[in-house]
């Protein structure tokens, strides 16, 4: 998964016209390590999005824009707007992330 290193990098990802995912942790997060041992098995579930990470401390603004307030949250854009948000405590396994990705598919 890319790491969005700038906040034009980032600006630019979520214009995107597909569904983008950009998952908000931090590197001493231990829930944030859990997510990463399996992250990789959704999304080669879910091929039909676009999976980023990036550091909320480093870009705080831009967690506190999207109202991330635990870590790791899974945030959804699509033409530039935020349209969903898994909240960390209910980013814990693989089947919490799967079935929250599998309802994306009606907000579009």
């Amino acid at each position: 998964m890319e790491r969005i290193q700038s906040e034009q990098q980032y600006r630019d990802t979520i214009n995107s016209d597909g569904l983008t995912v950009i998952k908000f942790d931090t590197n001493w997060c231990p829930d944030c390590k859990n997510l990463d041992r399996f992250i990789g098995a959704v999304i080669d579930q879910h091929s039909d999005k676009t999976f980023y990470a990036m550091d909320a401390e480093e870009f705080q603004p831009l967690a506190e824009e999207n109202a991330v307030r635990g870590i790791p949250s899974l945030l959804v854009f699509q033409n530039g707007k935020k349209i969903a948000h898994l909240h960390s405590k209910w980013a814990k396994t693989p089947t919490q992330i799967s079935e929250y990705l599998e309802t994306l598919e009606s907000k579009v």
